[in-house]
């Protein structure tokens, strides 16, 4: 069971698989990151982030440092 504390939700433009695919290395790297999935039907492919330590900036820096576009969705 998630602690809704612990979850973490962005805007990106990571609109493919493919584009999950190139980002997935990047996240799964960081071993404070739990859970983490795309939605890819959504008008703003959702990122969400389960973690207990991420912070919103740390992500958005990693994400944006792939060349991707990611913002707190609030």
């Amino acid at each position: 069971m998630n602690n809704f504390d612990h979850i973490l939700v962005f805007k990106t433009d990571l609109a493919s698989h493919r584009d999950v695919e190139t980002i997935r290395p990047v996240l799964d790297a960081v071993t404070h990151i739990e859970e983490w999935n795309v939605d890819l039907y959504d008008e703003d492919f959702v990122l969400r982030i389960v973690s207990p330590r991420a912070t919103h900036q740390e992500i958005i820096e990693l994400v944006q440092a792939e060349g991707y576009a990611c913002a707190e969705l609030k």
